[in-house]
């Protein structure tokens, strides 16, 4: 009788653990972990394999979760819609970071954050980011199945999106046979989908103890040295963030989207990047967001992964706040010219970075060598990458969300239940309109 008793007990507590909502078992965690992070120290590095699965875990899904949602989203639009929801999302990706950046160096250049601070002794040897050509050529990939063990997501997302015009080629077939594999193939991708965002779900379950370990980590290394031209850095992209985030609020109040419906909906895709540091690793997050947002396949399946790889506002408001921290360290007064290329490169530099953890320091490596500027306050700025990171990750995923909801409202059929009425419907120049997907919630 006993053991029934706590047989019941405990998947009563279970239940309760999964009933709570998934926001606050994650700021518990986030909490709890910079508290023993501070209390404990260095030795809190032993749990650290905690927080590496959690990250493993979600990168599992990641090229998994891109090539099912991809095939299914592309082969639920037609190549013209798909043609204007790529260039939308170019649009929206490059104009965003261009004014992130610029916020980024504004902020910088009026606080001073290196002013005072010596350069260091030691260089430090940047990771060489690929050339712009390269990357672009890279989009097509010699071997897709060698594309997908190096996590080249740019290649895959095109494997996927040729995979998926096939798909809709052959389910628009005159020949029935043809139609029907074609319908065939369909619903095996609808039913991988299903499971992939099932998966998603068992594995944000594990989610609040991976947070736990990756802030207790992070703050047992880090400490509270308070270094003021550091804690100056910290502020400025902290603040450049806050600024983006009411860039985007401003952005959707012109399309009248509903504030509070999306940030409902963003706040588990924000912390986990915020946590995970990773926008790619936050893409079984996001899409889960884009679903509670009425965001259809087709729409978020191109634009979530495309802005993992190409978005990257935080990152460039980073870059040009890290930039100016650079050039006051070495005594150097930028010029309009350097303010210029700094913008340029780093816009660009977005396109050939991917989004992981640790990628900005690629971009201001990049942007840095540049302008002509010293390498060696790098090193500083490397110190305290993880927790200048953690916000700009946060910043990118949720730029995702908004162009993927903004793109999503201006295309006919690709979002339901819409959060406003009385926004304007677009012109539906696509011939028919979308046939939508069913995805797990």
């Amino acid at each position: 009788m006993s053991t029934q008793t706590s047989s019941k007990s405990s998947r009563s507590l279970w239940r309760r653990y999964l009933d709570f909502p998934l926001i606050w078992k994650l700021a518990i965690g986030l909490v709890a972990g910079a508290v023993a992070g501070l209390a404990i120290g260095e030795p809190i590095t032993v749990i650290a394999p905690l927080g590496d699965l959690f990250l493993r875990l979600l990168k599992m899904l990641v090229m998994p979760l891109i090539i099912v949602t991809l095939i299914a989203g592309v082969s639920s639009v037609t190549p013209a819609a798909l043609g204007r929801i790529g260039f939308k999302a170019f649009l929206f990706y490059l104009v965003t970071s261009a004014f992130a950046i610029t916020i980024g160096l504004a902020l910088a250049l009026a606080v001073a954050p290196g002013s005072g601070l010596k350069m260091p002794g030691e260089t430090v040897e940047g990771s060489e980011p690929p050339p712009v050509s390269e990357t672009l050529l890279n989009i097509v990939p010699d071997n897709p199945f060698k594309a997908l063990v190096d996590g080249n997501v740019l290649a895959v997302m095109f494997a996927a999106i040729v995979a998926g015009l096939a798909l809709t080629y052959m389910r628009g077939s005159d020949d029935d046979r043809v139609r029907e594999l074609g319908d065939f193939l369909r619903r095996g991708v609808d039913g991988a989908v299903e499971l992939i965002f099932l998966v998603i779900k068992g594995v944000l379950q594990y989610a609040p103890i991976g947070v736990f370990a990756l802030i207790a980590v992070v703050m047992g290394e880090t400490g509270v040295e308070s270094i003021v031209p550091l804690a100056k850095l910290t502020g400025v992209v902290y603040g450049g963030i806050a600024l983006q985030i009411a860039v985007y609020t401003g952005i959707m109040l012109l399309f009248r989207v509903g504030i509070r419906r999306f940030f409902a909906a963003a706040k588990d895709p924000m912390l986990t990047g915020f946590v995970t540091r990773s926008s790619s690793g936050t893409l079984p997050v996001s899409s889960r967001a884009a679903e509670k947002l009425g965001v259809q396949e087709g729409v978020y399946s191109f634009t979530l992964p495309l802005g993992a790889t190409v978005n990257m506002d935080g990152t460039a408001i980073y870059v040009g706040a890290a930039t100016v921290f650079v050039a006051n360290i070495s005594g150097v007064d930028l010029t309009v010219s350097q303010l210029l290329t700094v913008v340029l490169v780093g816009v660009l530099a977005s396109i050939g970075t991917a989004g992981v953890p640790g990628a900005g320091l690629i971009m201001l490596t990049m942007t840095v060598s540049q302008t002509g500027l010293s390498m060696a306050p790098v090193a500083l700025v490397a110190g305290i990458d993880a927790i200048l990171d953690m916000a700009r990750t946060s910043c990118n995923v949720t730029g995702d969300l908004v162009g993927t909801r903004i793109i999503a409202q201006t295309e006919r059929g690709m979002l339901r239940d819409p959060d406003t009425t009385d926004a304007p419907e677009p012109p539906d120049d696509s011939g028919t309109d979308a046939h939508s997907v069913s995805t797990a919630t």
